[in-house]
């Protein structure tokens, strides 16, 4: 499928206003989007293939640079090729992976998880705000909410059920659909909190930045989401209580569990302690340092002090397969993203979106974008296939209108690809009761599991009744645009 969809495109005539040889890699682009779409092989594979192929063919020269006597092909392809892995926002990504194994490893993260439990969990309601609360807790250092949610969070969750008498099937709406509902909504509020809580949010920074040479910070990520973020936060627990309530409404004995459970594991160990220190020290840094060193540094140094430590062992790094598979297959995806940019697809599409545009409000252009990028979600399920293909043209043509103020504009949804469809239930009571019950026969949102037996928290569609489709929109529809 991926290669018939390129050779179709390839075989066409290019476009007016656009040279064979841009036609050409956007054939291999768009054959790579369907790759990522269908998956046949692993998408790091798919990505370093693609990207192979697209060097070792010239597709990113034109004729001219390549006759050129001065233009050395050999060590100028070989340089595109290896560019992304040079891109500091993928070693972010990648430093935000080894923390996330150090919160594993040290057991930080259950702890605190248990701890929340603990303290909030009498009512069922509070013990929505504790899976909430944790879930935040873990968010800026674990860059996959499969990871966080599925790895740390389940197997807590999971054990509160079966003290009620609450399992799969009729009596599910006892506690455990309503637990599970939260946790994996949380998890994508959470996702779109920071720029290390899911590794599509990285991609968009470095397309945004080679886009429009706009940088967009961790702060400025941070406090430019804080207000619809924190409230969506704090009514998200009791929104679900609301709509889907839980049969239970006390739960005396979840904090005797809990108890019971950080009683087994024992006093808070070292390790936790310099764990706990050092994720002070990184997000401190990342808030406040930014001026002093940079964030990609700070990841750096963060890995190599769990070193030292021994919170990690360099075996326990070389065995990551989630972190490096996704430093390979970002790495690729941002240098074919630029591919687009440096063979002028990008502009060319640019100028004829804008001429289409041309005479309409900046507002009218912007709401008409961020429909148009989120509407083309249904078509392009995988949050990093969709990124690639459509956040570069989509920027590219909102900042070729005259009067969008593009840094406001990239700050909009179409430059972060984050909140996704489930949160879209939280706005539509209709859709709400149709997912919850969906997703929540037996607790889990999704059919495939992870290793452990926990849920795979997926970016599929569950909901296609709401027009509202992230909490950014949300706070561009109350007045509230985050320029």
């Amino acid at each position: 499928m991926p290669l018939l969809a390129g050779l179709v495109i390839a075989l066409l005539p290019a476009p007016t206003g656009l040279a064979p040889y841009a036609w050409r890699y956007f054939a291999l682009f768009a054959a790579t989007i369907v790759a990522l779409i269908t998956e046949p092989i692993p998408a790091a594979a798919i990505g370093l293939m693609s990207v192979t192929f697209a060097a070792a063919l010239g597709l990113p020269f034109s004729t001219a640079q390549r006759w050129d006597p001065r233009f050395n092909f050999p060590a100028e392809a070989l340089k595109w090729a290896l560019g992304g892995f040079i891109n500091p926002t993928v070693w972010l990504i990648f430093g935000a992976f080894v923390f996330a194994m150090g919160y594993q490893q040290t057991g930080l993260g259950r702890r605190i998880a248990l701890l929340l439990v603990k303290r909030l969990g009498a009512r069922t309601l509070g013990l929505g705000y504790a899976i909430a609360l944790s879930d935040l807790a873990l968010a800026p250092f674990t860059p996959s909410n499969t990871a966080r949610s599925a790895g740390i969070l389940f197997p807590v969750i999971a054990s509160i059920p079966p003290l009620y008498g609450s399992s799969r099937g009729e009596s599910a709406r006892r506690i455990g659909s309503y637990l599970m509902w939260v946790a994996f909504a949380a998890t994508c509020v959470t996702s779109s909190m920071f720029i290390t809580a899911l590794a599509p949010n990285v991609l968009a920074v470095d397309l945004v930045r080679k886009g429009t040479g706009i940088e967009i910070s961790w702060t400025s990520w941070f406090v430019g989401f804080l207000p619809v973020g924190a409230l969506l936060l704090a009514v998200l627990p009791w929104l679900v209580y609301r709509i889907y309530p839980p049969e239970i409404r006390t739960s005396v004995e979840v904090p005797q569990w809990a108890a019971r459970e950080l009683a087994a594991l024992g006093r808070i160990t070292t390790n936790e302690w310099i764990m706990a220190a050092l994720v002070v020290l990184a997000l401190g840094l990342w808030i406040f340092g930014v001026h002093y060193i940079d964030p990609t540094m700070v990841a750096l140094v963060g890995i190599s002090l769990m070193l030292v430590t021994g919170i990690v062992s360099w075996s326990d790094i070389v065995g990551n397969t989630p972190a490096w598979n996704v430093l390979v297959w970002f790495a690729t995806l941002i240098v074919l993203a630029d591919g687009l940019n440096r063979v002028g697809v990008v502009d060319w599409f640019g100028r004829g979106a804008s001429a289409l545009l041309a005479g309409r409000s900046p507002l009218t252009v912007t709401a008409t974008l961020v429909a148009l990028f989120f509407a083309l979600h249904y078509i392009i399920a995988g949050l990093a296939a969709h990124t690639t293909a459509l956040l570069p043209v989509i920027v590219a043509t909102g900042a070729s209108i005259p009067g969008v103020r593009v840094r406001g504009f990239v700050m909009l949804p179409p430059g972060k690809p984050r909140l996704r469809r489930r949160t879209r239930a939280l706005i539509c009571g209709r859709c709400a009761r149709r997912v919850i019950r969906r997703a929540t026969a037996g607790f889990r949102p999704d059919t495939r599991v992870t290793a452990n037996g926990a849920p795979h928290f997926s970016s599929r569609a569950v909901c296609r009744y709401s027009a509202l489709r992230t909490s950014s929109e949300v706070g561009l529809l109350a007045g509230r645009p985050r320029a």
